[in-house]
């Protein structure tokens, strides 16, 4: 199968990196698709089931993203020394036995530990591929390969959201069981496909990064790891300032977009819903053409726009009072919203080439994760204040102008990619 593939560009067949992007697309579905995405959507069967209360409904969800972010910065280190490859299988397969495991809880307990340990393998996973396209990827077509494989995210959202609703009808109490055992057994199988066709850099099979030529397979002149190159760069740690704020401003739209809209502006819950569906569909397209902006224009330049874009979508959400403003934010929002964390990808692995790229993608996720803990906190804080979420989303939106300006004063230095 892989020597069909074995080819370098400029000669006949397919270069073996388009493999690499549809094998890391599946892991991102699996990893935060159906792992993320699927819990929003059992959550409320599973607590009427297991009669949970909304504080423990909350730590779920707490311990998921306290797992994930821990194996981010620790699988980022792990894939860096043994290789991505092993790193995002055994985390896939933690993944999905994770997942069952949740199918079976009785309690509140056995839920949470479930869910912590899929946030580990949700971040031994999702990292590390996306630090591999900086492997199979030059510079100038990094960009577009992380821009694809973050579009994992909203195929699971959109698959979730259409068969689990079918599920939960079809097997009635036992149907948030089932679904769990579904998304995990699924996850599973990515595991399998990507133990079976991810491959860690193209020189193991004698080829060259697409959009490069043929360079030395270490970075710099390194031929160990210097993890000194990546904790102390003064870009990287800008990077993960730029990253927060995007982690900060989206979650504060993302969390209480259904509750503004339902609660404060009147809307119906389908309404709301329905808008929330048309950014699940839109955001599967959101990071290729940001991924192709930044190659041709530069990661600086993309992350500007995209930001301001983001901008008027929270300002526009805010202000106005009319289905109209509501439908031209969530349009600017799904067309915009997994397209940073695609273009940081791209950054680290341009930074710092493919070996640091996954401890430096491990270390501007867990800034990342602070930002999307900090968001929801503070502007809850307001909305209690104020009686309102409008405050809440023009926070959003000054974290959105923050991250635009701080974005102008980025300075990328390219490095071979090994």
């Amino acid at each position: 199968m892989i020597k069909r593939f074995l080819s370098n560009e400029g000669k006949s067949g397919i270069h073996y990196g388009y493999v690499i992007i549809s094998m890391g697309t599946m892991v991102v579905v699996g990893s935060l698709g159906f792992a993320r995405f699927g819990y929003t959507m059992i959550l409320p069967v599973m607590q009427r089931s297991l009669g949970l209360s909304l504080t423990e409904m909350g730590l779920l969800a707490t311990g998921n993203m306290i797992g994930y972010l821990f194996f981010s910065l620790i699988g980022g280190m792990l894939a860096s020394k043994y290789g991505p490859k092993l790193v995002i299988t055994l985390s896939l397969f933690l993944v999905g036995l994770a997942m069952i495991g949740t199918g079976l809880a009785q309690g509140f307990a056995l839920a949470l530990f479930m869910r912590i340990i899929t946030g580990l393998g949700s971040g031994g996973s999702n990292v590390p591929v996306m630090g591999i396209a900086s492997s199979w990827f030059a510079p100038r077509k990094r960009g577009m390969a992380t821009g694809i494989m973050v579009g994992g995210s909203g195929i699971g959202l959109v698959l979730v959201g259409l068969v689990l609703p079918r599920i939960f009808a079809y097997y009635g109490e036992m149907g948030w069981r089932v679904g769990w055992y579904l998304l995990g057994g699924l996850v599973i199988i990515i595991g399998i496909l990507a133990y079976k066709f991810l491959i860690n850099r193209p020189y193991d099979i004698g080829l060259c990064p697409i959009g490069g030529e043929e360079t030395n397979k270490t970075q710099n002149g390194v031929s160990s790891l210097q993890w000194s190159l990546v904790y102390r760069s003064k870009t990287i740690w800008h990077l993960a300032s730029i990253y927060f704020l995007f982690g900060f401003s989206y979650i504060i739209y993302a969390t209480f977009f259904a509750s503004f809209l339902v609660d404060e502006r009147g809307l119906l819950e389908t309404t709301a819903g329905s808008l929330w569906a048309l950014i699940g569909v839109l955001s599967i397209f959101s990071g290729l053409p940001w991924g192709l902006i930044s190659d041709r224009f530069g990661r600086r330049t993309g992350l500007v726009a995209i930001f301001l874009l983001q901008f008027a979508s929270f300002l526009i959400f805010s202000l106005t009072a009319n289905f109209s403003g509501y439908l031209i934010s969530a349009v600017l929002f799904g067309l915009t919203a997994w397209s940073i964390p695609g273009v940081m990808a791209a950054s680290v692995g341009d930074h710092l080439g493919s070996r640091l790229a996954p401890a430096a993608l491990g270390i501007i996720t867990l800034v990342f994760g602070a930002g999307q803990a900090l968001g929801p906190a503070v502007s809850g804080y307001l909305a209690d204040l104020t009686s309102s979420f409008s405050l809440a989303f023009l926070l959003a939106a000054c974290g959105a102008l923050l991250g635009a300006i701080s974005s102008l004063f980025l300075k990328l230095h390219l490095t071979n990619p090994g």
